[in-house]
């Protein structure tokens, strides 16, 4: 999503968001990633306004302060940027590639089923199922903070199970443009 974006050429437009709509944009933080009222209150503070940044393909990244807070593609669901996650990482559920896929996620390919359920890999236990469309962190074999988000396109027991094909599709990564990007 973010592999070749340029503020310059990317960008077409920002706006301030209206009251109404940051009110409706927190009540769907809440309900889709597994965070409290206070650590979304430190994050984007009630205080300071919100600013829609539209970019290219239907992109649209949400700022404070000029810092990218969350992005939005067309409908779907709203993401948190990697430095986000990397300072609050419970915010997402967690899924792990082992050491041989590491390489392909920083260069921005989905994740295959193997690397998550190799040796190294590692998926939430049956109880713990994710269903497929959800918003995951992907964390790497060995390393402390979050190397991508993606979406699951099979429930994590299908994936167990099948054990091919995408398992999750990455929408961001360390070193894409978006992690260049400290401020729009």
């Amino acid at each position: 999503m973010f592999k070749k974006f340029s503020t310059a050429t990317d960008i077409s437009g920002s706006t301030p968001v209206k009251s109404s709509v940051q009110r409706q944009l927190r009540a769907t933080i809440l309900s889709q990633w597994k965070i409290e009222p206070e650590t979304l209150e430190s994050i984007w503070p009630k205080k300071e306004g919100l600013v829609h940044v539209k970019c290219r393909e239907h992109i649209s990244i949400y700022t404070v302060n000029s810092r990218p807070i969350f992005f939005q593609h067309f409908d779907s669901p709203l993401v948190p940027t990697l430095r986000i996650l990397h300072q609050y990482p419970y915010i997402l559920p967690k899924v792990q590639i082992d050491r041989g896929a590491i390489r392909f996620l920083l260069a921005g390919a989905h994740m295959m089923c193997p690397g998550l359920t190799s040796k190294g890999g590692w998926l939430p236990p049956a109880e713990e199922d994710l269903p497929g469309g959800t918003l995951v962190a992907i964390f790497a074999e060995g390393k402390e903070h979050a190397a991508g988000i993606g979406i699951t396109k099979l429930s994590t027991e299908d994936m167990k199970k099948i054990n091919k094909n995408v398992g999750v599709e990455t929408v961001a990564y360390l070193g894409d443009d978006l992690w260049s990007v400290k401020s729009l």
